[in-house]
């Protein structure tokens, strides 16, 4: 077991408020260090429909999703498609994941696909894999759930924002986005989605009702670098308080933009690591994965930044990097997927006790990215 190592920093707001190339990722997957490792059996496969709590992660070293007990690990899967990126799970109960060849449609208390949507985005390749392969990425459900919203990536090119009417499963709109969209968002009143493009830089704003867009730019460090920068935006959140979207920058500054207005401020962190995956709860304490550092002789290594909505942090350190995060229903336990997106990926979820800071290993899928509880 990890102890968190506690860091606290006070935000430093900079501007004004909010309103209402490709690399060789082939390498094979880290196998987990056994400190911290958990020594549960197998779990078993749950008579009858999933239990409330289980765990659900897209498996982008695979064509499945996985489900997994918090405590025990995985115990069931099903084919989705071609490398599986992001899932997002309504109410009523089914997930919709973003693969390389449509959004696949799962029942999870039956643990069965119902459906896969094919994407209408041209220029999108045969289904591949890899960070770079073309097809869905972000995933976001409208908060009636009326609508899902899919980046899809098309290699060496602007994307796209496909939406899938539910009811009907098939695509009912398209709208040209920025460069790979890592994550979609959805405002609020479900009025507006949010495409971060990683490298363009920027964040598209789509009108849900007709599908105008405009664009943001969201560059803290600049945009010297273009294709080959690490210094882009990756994941997004909406802040319930404000609907402001934060966007996380290598442990050192949050972005905190107004979307209504293309305004944007930043204000300071404090992990110093690169990031990618965000998650925020009801109180607005926001969750960032520190992948591990660009320079190892300056940057520090792989964590969990919990930052409340005051500004202050606690960074907990992980083993090796990993890529999202979810939290549990009750708000005490996090639990983070050691996919990731580049080389040094790991079979398994990092389950982060909030309040100790302690942590375990809990193997779970394969090259596991999107991460849900149901």
């Amino acid at each position: 077991m990890r102890r968190v190592a506690w860091a606290a920093a006070a935000a430093v707001v900079l501007l004004g408020g909010c309103s209402a190339g490709g690399q060789d990722d082939s390498a094979a997957p880290q196998a987990p260090p056994t400190a911290g490792q958990s020594t549960a059996g197998p779990a078993p496969a749950p008579a009858g429909r999933t239990p409330s709590g289980t765990l659900l992660v897209a498996d982008f070293g695979a064509g499945t999703v996985t489900f997994a007990d918090p405590d025990r690990g995985a115990f069931d899967s099903v084919d989705v498609g071609t490398a599986p990126y992001g899932l997002v799970v309504g109410h009523d109960g089914r997930a919709w994941v973003a693969t390389a060849e449509g959004v696949a449609v799962v029942d999870t208390a039956r643990r069965t696909r119902i459906a896969r949507v094919p994407y209408e985005t041209d220029g999108i390749g045969e289904p591949a894999h890899g960070e770079y392969r073309g097809g869905g990425m972000g995933i976001a459900l409208a908060p009636d759930g009326r609508h899902v919203y899919v980046g899809v990536n098309r290699p060496g090119g602007n994307g796209t924002v496909e939406v899938v009417d539910t009811r009907a499963l098939k695509v009912s709109g398209v709208a040209e986005v920025g460069r790979r969209p890592f994550d979609v968002d959805v405002s609020r009143d479900g009025r507006e989605v949010y495409a971060t493009g990683h490298d363009s830089f920027d964040v598209t704003v789509v009108e849900t009702d007709g599908l105008g867009t405009r664009r943001i730019e969201v560059a803290p460090y600049g945009t010297e670098g273009g294709l080959g920068s690490w210094l882009k935006p990756h994941y997004a959140v909406v802040r319930p308080s404000d609907g402001c979207l934060l966007l996380p920058f290598e442990g050192e500054r949050l972005v905190v933009l107004d979307p209504d207005f293309g305004a944007s401020r930043v204000e300071r962190m404090t992990a110093d690591t690169h990031q990618h995956g965000a998650t925020i709860t009801g109180d607005g304490t926001l969750l960032v994965v520190g992948t591990g550092p660009i320079d190892p002789a300056s940057d520090n290594g792989p964590s969990l930044t919990v930052r409340d909505a005051d500004g202050h942090e606690r960074i907990v350190a992980l083993d090796g990097p990993h890529e999202d995060v979810a939290v549990s229903r009750d708000g005490r336990t996090a639990y983070v997927t050691g996919g990731f997106t580049r080389d040094g990926y790991w079979n398994g979820i990092t389950v982060v006790d909030l309040h100790s800071g302690d942590t375990r290993r809990l193997p779970a899928g394969e090259r596991p990215l999107g991460v849900a509880v149901l």
